[in-house]
């Protein structure tokens, strides 16, 4: 049983992580995009075609997905600490999902620039995930619900 929670354990500090990472180095490319969306069109057309739309658009969407990011390291903090049903995680959450759903819709304005098979890949995978973290944001309330309830009668 002890080996199971340090495997728990172990696997939920590694995610966190990988988030950590993430979440800085969203940062550099999110900042560093002028001089790479540049690099970029020399070798691929439309991006040059279109390089202050395409380095608006990526911007935009290099800081939601940080906002993004951000809010699954609260979660990751609560997890660590073995409190994750409460209501900053609702929060976060619901969060997440308007940040997906944000994430979907840009990438539809960036397929108006230029069109790529991934991009409809991209809004699919955040549509979903739009809708999964509201749903789960409905789970935890009521998981926190029902926590508070015990704890007042114990």
């Amino acid at each position: 049983m002890k080996d199971e929670a340090k495997k728990k354990m172990l696997l939920t500090k590694g995610t966190k992580f990988l988030l950590d990472a993430m979440f800085y180095m969203g940062i550099v490319v999110t900042i560093s995009l002028p001089f790479t969306v540049k690099w970029i069109g020399q070798f691929y057309e439309p991006v040059k075609e279109s390089y202050e739309e395409t380095t608006i658009i990526y911007f935009v969407l290099g800081v939601a997905a940080l906002v993004l990011i951000r809010e699954l390291r609260k979660i990751f903090c609560t997890v660590l600490k073995e409190d994750c049903f409460v209501m900053e995680n609702v929060v976060s959450l619901r969060k997440m999902g308007n940040w997906s759903f944000f994430i979907a819709g840009m990438s539809v304005v960036r397929s108006i620039v230029y069109v790529t098979i991934a991009m409809a890949v991209v809004i699919l995978v955040f549509v979903i995930a739009g809708l999964f973290s509201k749903v789960l944001a409905m789970v935890f309330e009521e998981a926190v619900r029902y926590k508070e309830e015990n704890d007042l009668t114990i």
